[in-house]
């Protein structure tokens, strides 16, 4: 496995021009709020605007752009689906959940505002997403609206991110091989990013190949970057990596490096990344930031 590296300038600029835009894209529609619930209008940009890789955005956008789909579209969805995702990171850092008091460097939403205002905050974000989904200026083709919603509800729900979780939930008190941590990583961190890349393709009406290729591509991705998440719990620092690390090896979780070793766990996320990058062959050539981006996960430091 490679030394941990940062993003080459391409792939960097490329994240940071994207990153801004969305950011300015999710800003506009979490507006700033002086009525009696403005608490939970800050915990939500709190829990949203604080910073992050924006790698599910960047999927998308990348993604999109492979179909020529209109930018300002494609940001709508990069911004509902990283709504989705920071829902999720704020109910996973609550006490009953990971317990985490750092996220991105600040305090958690619910260490910030309390654990009542950081559930609901969490709601909001995630029925913002869907809000975001169905509206026009998404897509004018209500069938397109239609299947962006069903499968992000089919990728963060009981089949997807939620049901991972009630895995991981479950992975605490009982002991789980790596075909069962496979699959909860594949439900918990990778079906969002599988949808994140399928987005592309259904604003842009792609054809099966194509869109299934995305979909191989990003099953791979997203597994290898739990792999290495989990590599970088026991070895990063915390003020790398922006939250609190050996969280799971203090909850006892089964991970692919306390089930494999780290030295396996590696060896596994090379095999993954490199089966990633194969599937775009079908792009020919046009998927560079997508193989950039794949061999940025294998050697990321946060």
């Amino acid at each position: 496995m490679p030394s941990p590296r940062d993003a080459s300038p391409e792939l960097q600029s490329a994240m940071d021009d994207m990153a801004d835009a969305v950011n300015r894209t999710m800003e506009r529609m979490l507006p700033e709020h002086d009525g009696p619930e403005a608490p939970l209008y800050d915990a939500m940009r709190h829990g949203v605007l604080g910073g992050g890789k924006r790698l599910r955005p960047f999927l998308v956008m990348q993604s999109a752009s492979l179909f020529n789909v209109d930018s300002s579209r494609a940001r709508r969805v990069a911004a509902a689906i990283e709504f989705m995702h920071c829902y999720s990171l704020i109910h996973d850092d609550l006490p009953a959940m990971d317990n985490a008091a750092l996220r991105r460097g600040q305090p958690t939403v619910h260490k910030q505002y309390g654990e009542a205002t950081a559930i609901l905050a969490g709601d909001a974000l995630l029925t913002k997403a869907f809000k975001v989904l169905g509206e026009r200026e998404t897509h004018e083709d209500p069938r397109v609206r239609c299947e962006l919603v069903r499968e992000l509800a089919v990728a963060s729900g009981s089949g997807g991110m939620v049901g991972g979780q009630m895995l991981d939930l479950i992975g605490e008190t009982e002991e789980f091989d790596l075909g069962t941590i496979s699959r909860l990583q594949r439900m918990k961190t990778g079906a969002l990013m599988t949808f994140a890349c399928e987005a592309g393709a259904i604003l842009g009406k792609s054809d099966d190949p194509h869109r299934k290729a995305l979909r191989n591509y990003s099953r791979d991705l997203g597994l290898a970057f739990q792999v290495t998440d989990d590599i970088l719990d026991v070895e990063a620092d915390p003020q790398d990596t922006g939250k609190d690390t050996g969280k799971d090896e203090e909850a006892g979780k089964a991970t692919f490096v306390s089930t494999m070793g780290k030295d396996q766990a590696k060896e596994r996320a090379e095999m993954l990344i490199e089966q990633a990058i194969r599937h775009l062959k079908i792009f020919n050539g046009r998927a560079k930031m997508l193989e950039e981006l794949a061999q940025y996960v294998l050697g990321r430091r946060a």
